[in-house]
């Protein structure tokens, strides 16, 4: 596939890392374009891209800046309309501890809504950038589960391919509403591994024996 990586952070990095090593045609973009260049440089096969119209030739659009610059981001990469975007932001307050939305809306939601043309899914927000740059395969059987939520099957399948040509089993979560359940899942990891400093060691709590 075609994949527009938005971020250069740590899950974007690992997102562009994995994406390659599967054997996708990766290109990433970032506020700073230096540090996109960085990330795609130590890839083979990725390749750096300005922000300005990056998403026309993408099969799919994988986000992952913080979700107070969702929108923003998404809309830098031009129309989108009937592209897959994989939505894996959690609503953060500064601390990291605890969602600034939740319950009767989620991040995932209010970014469709945002960006109305786009077929938006939920994936990947339960999984800490270090358990995705080291990889799904956890030995003994265990695999890294990566959760689907969408209202598009098509962008459901498109994210569920994308997580196991990587190595992740995948389960399907639902409509695009139950990212109020998996957003506050991550916040909830997120207090495992850093509040309560069992580490992201944790996150394998969610996995699938193979």
């Amino acid at each position: 596939m075609k994949v527009l990586v938005i971020g250069a952070g740590n899950m974007g990095s690992a997102f562009v890392k994995q994406l390659s090593a599967a054997g996708h045609q990766v290109s990433v973009t970032a506020r700073d374009l230096a540090k996109a260049q960085a990330v795609a440089a130590a890839h083979t096969g990725a390749v750096a891209v300005a922000a300005s119209n990056a998403g026309a030739g993408a099969d799919v659009v994988v986000l992952a800046t913080g979700y107070a610059d969702a929108v923003n981001a998404l809309s830098s990469v031009g129309d989108l309309s009937g592209k897959v975007v994989i939505d894996i932001t959690n609503p953060l307050t500064a601390d990291y501890m605890g969602l600034t939305i939740g319950h009767n809306t989620s991040a995932s939601e209010e970014i469709a809504n945002a960006v109305p043309g786009a077929e938006v899914v939920k994936a990947f927000n339960t999984v800490f950038a270090q358990m995705l740059a080291d990889g799904a395969d956890l030995g003994n059987g265990q695999t890294v589960t990566v959760f689907v939520a969408s209202d598009s099957e098509r962008a459901k399948q498109s994210a569920k391919t994308l997580a196991e040509s990587m190595g992740f089993a995948t389960v399907d979560a639902g409509g695009l509403k139950n990212a109020r359940y998996l957003e506050p899942l991550a916040g909830f990891n997120i207090y495992l591994g850093y509040g309560a400093g069992l580490g992201t060691s944790i996150a394998p709590t969610w996995i699938k024996r193979a």
